[in-house]
């Protein structure tokens, strides 16, 4: 049966609603006055969904639904209905999120991944069913869309089950991130056969349909989530992930629900923030760095110089060791309270020395006594200003490896996210705590930081993918936007740094930093390291004067569709996509 509904809370989490389902709701959400808006995502095919949505009368939270579903058809290495996410939405004065993580099956254990001398065992929680949390995703999405939207479910639901229907145009992206996951791809038969057929992946320019994946959608927009966490459907999944060496059952599918949480509020530089909250540590990396910089002055510095590279490194420094702490809500060893205190964000600030680098060694986390990378985000927003950051993840490109056949969709590899080694680090090169090990039911820590800001009438809806890149990212353009007023494409396209407490380095994007800066740096002491990406960051904005507009990123390459200045526009080195 879909989740009962949902009281509304102010300062809780959200994306999406259902009024066709309950038409009440629909009576509480008006539409836009008028069509309009902006979509920024990983995919054309995806971001022209989400237009198309809003051209018909939706409001940001339909359109992201709809974004997000295509997503699950034309950029599978992320976007899915066998993963989890988050979700930010402001709906006029009301600001919001919405859990829809995976969860630890209930026949996990804390010492599923390791061998009997307790060491862990290579790929268990990376690779095949074992790896795969229970999905969030179909009753997510669902009751994203019952609390806020305004269109009917099988209208938002059509443009996804359309694409895989009648088939989509391989982009070079896609079809270069097969060809780089060929070897998970290939250990699977029906993944093989959908994603490799004849062996190889699908040429570009050539179309692709997935006839499975849409009558999973088409069920799907019939009966919401019950289509696939219930009956049939939900007994494949199981047989499948038992066949090979999973536990997730139809029993775990039929007891999830996504839990609407308060949104991590904080304000800095003039402007309000709304970011994700535990068991997401994005909106807490988020409001510490954004805290401390802020008592650093770190606003009337000199742009582009050493000492604000300096001292976002070090605040990252301080807000990733705290991160060690951070769990399920249910486990955690610290949260907003203890971590965004004024007196501990003092504290923190105190520890730093603006001439030199702290060895990260000497940063401990909070104690209570004196402890892709592949990811998808998208951003929209209407022409009222509602915006929606929505942030989903199969964690590791193309998650598990593990397509079920009968459903046509691929499963998680989320399980990684678990400390499941507590001390060892993760996929990502994250250590984690105690309070982030398995346990029947748990949602695993993340990064990931859907963000909505405001000020006055100007409203921002940002967030990326990236692993532990994703806070770094998302802070840097909306610092780019809110503190010295750069353009949008201009915020998004900008080199970016990373740090994040261990391994003790900072990353950075070529073009970040010049020569000077960079012997400076070395000079107070921090080990550099050149990336070749930094997340993959896509905003929208609606501005005081009512102007939508979006920028997608030009690493991805992602789209932007904004239906003010008709759809099909594109910014960030769109490819040609039906």
């Amino acid at each position: 049966m879909p989740p009962s509904p949902t009281p509304r809370r102010h300062r809780t989490a959200a994306l999406v609603v259902l009024a066709v389902v309950l038409a009440a709701f629909a009576g509480a959400v008006p539409p836009p006055s008028r069509p309009g808006g902006a979509v920024a995502c990983a995919a054309p095919a995806a971001a022209a969904a989400g237009a198309a949505i809003l051209r018909q009368g939706g409001n940001a939270v339909d359109a992201a639904v709809a974004t997000a579903l295509a997503l699950a058809v034309v950029h599978p290495q992320a976007g899915n209905l066998g993963g989890g996410g988050f979700a930010v939405v402001r709906l006029g004065a009301e600001v919001a999120s919405l859990d829809f993580r995976e969860v630890a099956p209930a026949t996990a254990s804390r010492t599923m991944y390791l061998s009997p001398s307790g060491e862990p065992v290579p790929e268990r929680s990376l690779v095949g069913a074992l790896a795969a949390g229970v999905p969030g995703s179909p009753a997510g999405l669902f009751e994203l869309h019952r609390r806020f939207g305004v269109l009917p479910w099988r209208q938002v639901v059509a443009p996804a089950e359309r694409l895989a229907r009648k088939g989509f145009v391989v982009t070079q992206r896609l079809h270069d991130n097969i060809a780089h996951e060929r070897a998970l791809l290939s250990r699977f038969d029906f993944t093989a056969k959908v994603l490799l057929p004849g062996g190889e992946p699908p040429r570009v320019g050539t179309k692709m349909k997935l006839p499975r994946l849409a009558d999973t959608l088409a069920a799907y927009a019939a009966e919401g989530p019950s289509a696939i966490t219930v009956g049939r459907r939900a007994a494949t999944l199981e047989a499948t992930t038992r066949a090979l060496g999973g536990i997730v059952t139809a029993a775990d599918l039929a007891s999830y629900r996504p839990v609407w949480r308060e949104p991590i509020r904080f304000s800095a530089f003039g402007w309000e923030f709304a970011s994700m909250p535990l068991p997401s540590s994005g909106g807490i990396i988020l409001a510490e760095s954004a805290g401390m910089l802020q008592r650093l002055g770190w606003a009337t510095l000199p742009r582009a110089s050493a000492d604000r590279a300096h001292l976002l490194v070090e605040t990252w420094r301080r807000a990733f060791a705290d991160r060690f702490l951070l769990g399920d809500p249910s486990t955690t060893k610290a949260g907003p309270e203890q971590l965004l205190a004024a007196a501990w964000l003092d504290g923190r600030v105190a520890s730093i020395d603006r001439g030199r680098a702290t060895a990260s060694a000497n940063v401990k986390p909070w104690s209570a006594s004196p402890e892709s990378p592949e990811t998808t985000h998208l951003s929209v927003i209407d022409s009222e200003g509602n915006a929606v950051a929505l942030t989903t993840t199969l964690n590791g490109s193309f998650g598990s490896g593990v397509l079920v056949a009968e459903l046509g969709f691929l499963l998680n590899n989320e399980m990684d996210d678990f400390a499941t080694a507590p001390g060892r680090p993760n996929m990502y090169g994250l250590i984690q705590g105690e309070a982030n090990t398995v346990g029947p039911g748990k949602r695993m820590l993340s990064s990931m930081s859907p963000t909505v800001a405001w000020r006055g009438d100007e409203v921002l809806a940002v967030g990326s993918p990236g692993g532990s890149h994703i806070p770094t990212a998302t802070l840097q353009v909306l610092l780019d936007l809110v503190v010295d007023g750069d353009a949008l494409a201009d915020a998004v396209a900008r080199p970016r740094l990373h740090h994040q407490w261990q391994p003790d380095r900072l990353v950075y994007e070529a073009g970040a930093l010049s020569a000077g800066v960079i012997a400076e740096l070395q000079r107070r002491g921090h080990a550099l390291q050149q990336a070749n990406q930094l997340g993959e960051v896509h905003a929208v904005r609606r501005a005081a004067s009512g102007r939508v507009e979006a920028a997608a990123d030009s690493r991805g390459p992602g789209a932007a569709a904004i239906l003010d200045l008709g759809i099909g526009e594109r910014q960030g080195r769109p490819e040609k996509e039906e």
